[in-house]
């Protein structure tokens, strides 16, 4: 078992998971994070963080389809270990609960720690 960040990070990558997470599994894209499963202890101390709701166990309904991308860009974006607030979206309030967002998604990576 894992966890995965989903399509309800895009565009709102808040950050507040990947202060709590004690492997430092998450990873930087332009507008969403991923984690590293591989990486993941299953310990699932950053779910109840996201306040997007876009942490899932990979054993949840739909959150299979998500452990392939969460591999993929966890291996090409940087690691990231501190919340920057400049660096989340200022416009994220009116992205939450967005459906769909998939179509927003941006492979470019993010700074990274």
């Amino acid at each position: 078992m894992t966890y995965i960040v989903n399509d309800n990070c895009i565009k709102c990558k808040l950050m507040d998971c990947m202060e709590v997470c004690p492997v430092d599994c998450f990873y930087e894209g332009e507008n969403m994070l991923a984690i590293k499963p591989d990486e993941c202890i299953d310990c699932g101390v950053c779910e109840p963080e996201c306040p997007v709701d876009a942490i899932k166990s990979d054993i949840e309904k739909g959150a299979s389809d998500w452990v392939e991308h969460n591999t993929k860009y966890s291996d090409l974006w940087p690691n990231i270990t501190k919340k920057r607030p400049e660096d989340v979206p200022q416009d994220q309030e009116k992205w939450r609960g967005v459906k769909g967002k998939l179509k927003y998604f941006s492979e470019k990576p993010g700074k990274g720690s």
